[in-house]
């Protein structure tokens, strides 16, 4: 799709639309944790353990990243588990530590949620062009990493 026109846009008209798609976004992801009977923050907390892929996670790197007390990361492994989406499993380095680790079944109920959406995303990249796409990827990689550091820094 090399030099597919796109109309202007002006940096506030972009934020707005970021806006709107965060806002989607979260209720999309309110949705898609109610359909899989779980809550918002524990569909968070099962994202990070499936990001981890074949490394484990500890119930504080959880917490870290989801921005919860251990306390309320232990009722969210404790639910998920439950869940059967995932399992403990002692750290053979600290015995008094605990990885949470994805229950295979439970990841690929998980996909089959996202696939279609993750289909129709796929579909309107490929309506850029490959730089674009670079574009596209740096700015969201960059945006992510600002807001991570926003949030470290605003909220601790």
């Amino acid at each position: 799709m090399e030099g597919t026109p796109r109309p202007a846009a002006s940096v506030p008209a972009a934020i707005g639309a970021m806006d709107d798609l965060i806002a989607t976004s979260m209720v999309a992801q309110q949705e898609f944790a109610k359909n899989l009977g779980l809550g918002p923050t524990d569909l968070i907390c099962f994202a990070y353990v499936l990001q981890a892929g074949d490394t484990p996670v500890t119930a504080g790197d959880l917490a870290a990243r989801a921005h919860v007390t251990t306390g309320a990361v232990t009722g969210i492994v404790n639910r998920l588990e439950r869940g059967g989406f995932v399992t403990r499993q002692p750290d053979p380095a600290d015995g008094r530590r605990v990885r949470v680790v994805a229950v295979p079944e439970a990841a690929q109920r998980v996909r089959d949620v996202y696939e279609p959406y993750y289909v129709l995303l796929g579909e309107l990249f490929s309506q850029y062009s490959p730089e674009e796409v670079a574009v596209i990827h740096d700015w969201f990689t960059r945006a992510g990493a600002l807001a991570a550091t926003y949030l470290a820094e605003s909220c601790d």
